[in-house]
């Protein structure tokens, strides 16, 4: 039988997630969250959790044998019962196991929807020469965010968006005061977005910056000065790159992210 994870679980605490935690930071962050399911195995080596609309995150430790795997994910999907999942995420062969297992169940199937190479940075090396400053995003950025909003859901996603659908959130990300943006001279040339803080890493996601402001070190600077703010509070900065775009992987290797681990985004399709 499976158990309950609990917000701040000891699971969360044993070296054997710790030790792949950068990957999997987000399960942080939903296992905290309000109306989420959360559920591990008795011994704290499988934890899985999903939000009311998101994907589902799905962890075993790397040192479950491949039967005991089958094992756990066959006792999860019972557990699971009639629950539709709109996809998981987690480790390529775990997802894929997980998403097989998940889709024989229910006479269904599921597809690749992105591969995401998670990094982090515990020493962080600013670019020289870039011009502009940083700046926390406020109320009168919130037109100029929703229009970034709008590009960074086209480039990361393939999502077309008008700049008015995205106000409401940039209102709210400039509320929770993680947005910052960068500027040369007056204008606004870049974005990001300190988007959570876990127990050892601060997550960085939202990275923007229009085509015609690009190969300027503009994103560089900014990510890295977010970075160099994280770790002056003891936490290590880390970040999903999209595999597909090998432009912001070297951006962020650039400046002192590492690998820590590839994640695999797979989307069901339900019949009916």
């Amino acid at each position: 039988m499976l158990t309950k994870l609990m917000p701040q679980d000891e699971a969360l605490c044993r070296e054997e997630f710790i030790r792949d935690e950068v990957s999997y930071n987000l399960i942080h962050l939903i296992a905290g969250s309000p109306q989420r399911i959360g559920l591990k195995s008795p011994d704290g080596r499988m934890i899985y959790v999903q939000s009311p609309r998101g994907n589902a995150w799905l962890w075993i430790s790397r040192d479950v044998a491949m039967d005991r795997r089958q094992l756990l994910l066959r006792q999860l999907v019972s557990e699971l019962g009639e629950a539709a999942l709109p996809g998981v995420t987690g480790e390529p062969g775990v997802a894929e196991q997980f998403a097989s297992c998940y889709a024989e169940e229910r006479h269904g199937a599921y597809r690749h929807q992105m591969t995401m190479e998670s990094y982090h940075a515990p020493a962080v090396k600013s670019p020289l020469g870039v011009e502009g400053r940083i700046r926390r995003a406020a109320k009168e950025d919130t037109q100029q965010v929703a229009r970034f909003l709008v590009g960074f859901s086209e480039d990361a996603y393939g999502v077309r968006a008008n700049a008015a659908s995205q106000v409401e959130t940039a209102e709210r990300l400039i509320q929770q005061g993680g947005l910052y943006v960068w500027m040369a001279g007056s204008h606004t040339v870049s974005m990001a977005n300190i988007a959570h803080r876990s127990p050892r890493h601060g997550r960085i996601n939202a990275v923007y910056t229009p085509k015609e402001e690009r190969k300027k070190g503009y994103a560089s600077a900014l990510v890295a000065d977010l970075g160099s703010n994280l770790l002056q509070e003891g936490l290590v900065p880390m970040l999903y790159a999209d595999q597909a775009n090998p432009d912001s992987n070297r951006l962020y290797q650039h400046i002192g992210f590492t690998r820590c681990g590839t994640i695999s985004d797979l989307k069901f399709v339900h019949n009916g």
